[in-house]
């Protein structure tokens, strides 16, 4: 066998592969003692049936089978062999492959189209300025923060006064008829209310003030109307059932509770970063500081590669890529695609295929790779990420560590930590090879940039519906 290549221009290549009978006709033979041994042919017991008849039978077919797989691995073993950066997947060529006969064995001839990346070179120096934007995190932003965690770390007090929209109130619900408690009508011992949830003013109007003690009469139906969902849970019926349920029911409260922000002290202190770990309140101002300086670091790297893509771009140059053959690579891959939604989305693809054809060089120019710990590292951050927007902080290693497994187990979600992973160490690389003039600005002037990208969408996008 046979396996050749040449290059049409630096982007283009046909690769042949020339499969003499020798090179496959052992496998065939193999293959059809393996496949007579459980042949079920009518009449013969399986092992007995005559190898010529099996061979007329099923023939054709094996060998087609065993020259495809002898084909496909001599194709894949000498892209890695000769480590060629391809594009896509190879195609058949449309020009020299000629239509095959496989009713003899014989000698056949395979042609197939490469697409090669382009060659990328990249010359970093100090002298290549990017800038940094730092999010000046003001006092504004630490009194947000803390804010958020009194109001997280809240609980719920007992109060005797009128209660308002947002308290919670609770209480004995019972059916009325003609103006009594039905007897064996719905009753619900554990009630549970808040004003601000009940659509009709009319009937919200009724709870607030309301005190431990009083009895409300409502009605149900108009106070959540729309909502049988709501009004199931809060009678513990069935959805089916609240079409037939009574106007009017009675509420006797029994407790009224109102929710309190935990106070600025050290409970609240040991409660967010775990306990002892600041002893005072300007030591937790500045651990509040540090952490929200942490979570608006990754939005300082994105900006920072954004702007990093311009000046690696134009030092890259003006790559020339096998247009011809990804489009027909992407017609034949994409089973929604037709030839001008190609054409309409092959700009787009091909400057996000720019971009990540650099990021593969720098990765290799700086020996970049992923370990196991680095996915660790990079899993555990998002989880303790995720965590931190709902307010909790400080939360178990073992709680974290066992979270991030979790995330990993999940192809989709490993795949994209694994990206995030390597995306870091690029920006880590760049940061050391290239020169960086950090400027500190708001959040408000930061926030500036991204919406000015969200208007080029737009305007992008408005001009392909025109």
């Amino acid at each position: 066998m046979n396996v050749s290549l040449t290059n049409v221009d630096s982007v283009n290549a046909i690769l042949q592969i020339s499969v003499e009978k020798a090179d496959y006709q052992e496998k065939v033979n193999d293959s059809l003692k393996t496949f007579r041994k459980k042949a079920n042919v009518p009449g013969f017991r399986p092992g007995t049936v005559p190898v010529g008849m099996v061979k007329k039978m099923y023939g054709k077919s094996i060998m087609v089978e065993e020259i495809n797989k002898l084909v496909s691995q001599s194709l894949y073993n000498y892209i890695q062999e000769n480590k060629l950066n391809i594009l896509g997947e190879p195609l058949p060529n449309q020009e020299k492959q000629q239509s095959i006969d496989f009713s003899t064995e014989g000698d056949y001839d395979f042609f197939f189209d490469l697409g090669f990346a382009p060659d990328i070179k990249l010359s970093l120096t100090k002298r290549d300025k990017i800038k940094y934007y730092k999010i000046d995190i003001d006092q504004e932003l630490v009194d947000k923060q803390i804010a958020s965690y009194k109001a997280n770390y809240g609980k719920y007090d007992k109060i005797e006064e009128g209660a308002k929209e947002t308290d919670m109130i609770k209480g004995v619900i019972s059916e009325l008829e003609d103006g009594k408690v039905k007897e064996n009508g719905i009753s619900v011992d554990n009630g549970l209310v808040m004003a601000s949830y009940i659509k009709d003013a009319e009937e919200q109007a009724k709870f607030v003030g309301a005190k431990v003690g009083d009895t409300v009469v409502f009605n149900p139906g108009k106070a959540y109307e729309g909502n049988e969902a709501e009004i199931a849970s809060l009678l513990h019926i069935n959805k089916d059932e609240v079409e037939s349920i009574a106007a009017e029911f009675n509420f006797q409260i029994t407790e009224v509770t109102r929710y309190k922000e935990a106070d600025l002290d050290q409970e609240l202190f040991d409660k967010v970063l775990g306990e002892g770990a600041v002893k005072d309140e300007a030591e937790f101002i500045a651990r509040v500081k540090e952490t929200i300086e942490d979570q608006f670091a990754p939005d300082s790297d994105y900006k920072f590669l954004l702007d990093a893509k311009e000046v690696l771009e134009k030092k890259a140059g003006d790559l020339q890529f096998p247009d011809a053959f990804l489009k027909r690579w992407l017609l034949a891959t994409g089973e929604e695609k037709t030839a001008e939604s190609v054409d309409e989305d092959y700009p787009k693809i091909i400057a996000d295929l720019k971009f990540h054809l650099i990021k593969e060089q720098i990765a290799k120019d700086f020996d970049l790779q992923i370990e196991n710990e680095d996915m660790k590292i990079i899993a555990m951050q998002a989880a303790r990420a995720q965590f931190a927007q709902y307010g909790m902080m400080n939360l178990p290693d073992e709680m974290i560590e066992n979270y991030a497994n979790d995330m990993l187990k999940n192809k989709e979600n490993a795949r994209s930590l694994l990206d995030r992973a390597m995306e870091n160490k690029i920006i880590d690389a760049l940061k050391s090879k290239m020169g960086i003039d950090e400027k500190v600005i708001s959040l408000d002037e930061f926030r500036k940039f991204f919406e000015k990208e969200e208007d080029n969408k737009e305007e992008i996008s408005e001009e392909k519906e025109a």
